[in-house]
């Protein structure tokens, strides 16, 4: 046993293999983010049959799916600074329990204010679901696969939008889009449990809080047993001790860079987002079946689950940094392309593919960006309100979807106009790169 009085718990993590419960925390993470995007991807299927069922235009769902990305909005920008203050799990513990119940909710709505309401709280849930997950698991990870881990836990959002794509296909049709949301509801309220008792609150945030001694020993003794003795101190060399700072966001070190993590997000989300949710509703409209619209949808998010693990992993290496900028530019191009052959479904179906490789890969892996970029003391923050910036986007891309529906756009017009915004965040990350180097 080592009888060190000091434990240094950055090295301790730099030094050593994933332990069981760094593991538990990455499989932890990827099951909120799975269920989380599960919840938000539901109603870009059910658009199309409220429509025929409801008998309402694409403008009149609009604020149905804008109520939960201004929830997301609100739920980003509060619970940043809560998690620096109070925590990371807490704050994720009471996310999951209110956008799970939410989600159940939605499923009774009998009415669009019911639907929007609903939709509201399920956004103010999932707001700080995804950076307070991504910033715990950079906490736990070791420096030389950081960026794979979060990619990693990011691309479960894409996993289960593409399942809730390949389920809708044959569940709506069978069982009525109601029992989509009660799957997505469910989930999450049965994992509460297993978070409350063995997900772990991050060590550096409680040693950059001065938290006691007896409070840390029990997490880092989980994470290396025999690592530390009763009369172990705890410190992290790479992190000042100190109480949440959000006012670092603004200083000249970090605004700059920050600025541009922002527009990235902001930019690559209004494209992603107008594609998810209303590419169904584009594809069924343009004269495809139903099937073939919740398929190709499938098909973009799971690429976007094999491109996040390999821009993750290249992220990692020395030099290959800019991997996210490429990506989105690679992105921005394809857009182009599938407007260019949207009458053969073939082609169509391997340039989704491609697209969700690229475009939602970089999404997933922009996610690390910030958990390097900021120190822990305004990291949660940082991440969040990243995602803040990023949920406006989405939020836009809901009016702009459906404006460019209502307008009769043809699907070359629609794609060309969405290579625009991944345009846009490709310069945003190569200008962040360059004023850092």
């Amino acid at each position: 046993m080592n009888t060190a009085a000091v434990v240094d718990v950055h090295e301790l993590i730099a030094e050593r293999p994933l332990g069981w419960l760094q593991k538990l925390v990455l499989v932890l993470g990827f099951c909120i983010i799975a269920f989380e995007g599960f919840d938000m991807a539901v109603m870009g299927f059910i658009v199309p049959v409220l429509k025929q069922q409801w008998h309402v235009s694409s403008q009149m769902l609009g604020p149905a799916l804008s109520g939960a990305q201004i929830g997301l909005i609100v739920g980003a920008m509060v619970a940043g600074p809560l998690a620096d203050r109070f925590g990371r799990k807490v704050v994720l513990v009471a996310s999951v329990a209110l956008f799970g119940a939410s989600t159940l909710l939605t499923a009774t709505a009998a009415s669009l204010p019911a639907l929007v309401v609903f939709r509201v709280l399920t956004g103010l849930g999932v707001g700080s679901v995804v950076p307070n997950t991504a910033t715990l698991i950079s906490e736990y990870a070791p420096e030389r696969i950081r960026s794979l881990s979060v990619s990693f836990i990011i691309c479960a959002v894409s996993f289960s939008s593409a399942c809730a794509g390949f389920m809708s296909a044959w569940i709506i049709p069978a069982y009525g889009w109601r029992s989509l949301l009660v799957v997505g509801g469910a989930l999450p309220l049965l994992l509460l449990p297993v978070l409350m008792m063995q997900l772990p609150e991050s060590v550096s945030f409680l040693i950059a809080r001065k938290a006691r001694s007896a409070k840390i020993r029990p997490i880092v003794e989980r994470m290396v047993p025999g690592s530390t003795t009763t009369q172990s101190v705890f410190v992290s060399s790479v992190e000042r001790a100190g109480p949440a700072e959000t006012k670092l966001l603004f200083s000249s070190k970090y605004l700059f860079g920050g600025a541009m993590l922002w527009l990235t997000y902001f930019a690559a989300l209004l494209a992603s987002n107008t594609l998810s949710n209303w590419l169904p509703t584009l594809i069924k409209e343009s004269g495809f079946p139903f099937r073939f619209a919740a398929e190709i949808t499938g098909l973009y998010q799971t690429g976007g689950v094999i491109g996040a693990l390999v821009i993750g992993w290249g992220m990692d290496k020395p030099g290959l940094r800019k991997l996210p900028a490429l990506a989105c530019l690679a992105g921005s191009a394809l857009f182009v392309g599938i407007g260019l052959v949207f009458h053969s479904s073939a082609l169509m179906m391997c340039l989704a593919f491609a697209l969700g490789f690229f475009l939602i890969g970089a999404i997933c892996s922009v996610n690390a960006l910030p958990t390097i970029f900021y120190p822990t003391r305004a990291r949660a923050t940082g991440s969040c309100w990243m995602h803040g910036a990023g949920r406006c986007g989405a939020l836009l891309s809901v009016f702009m979807g459906a404006q460019m529906l209502e307008m009769h756009w043809s699907a070359d017009q629609v794609f060309t106009v969405l290579a625009l915004p991944a345009l846009v965040a490709a310069i945003a990350l190569f200008a962040k790169d360059v004023r850092r180097a």
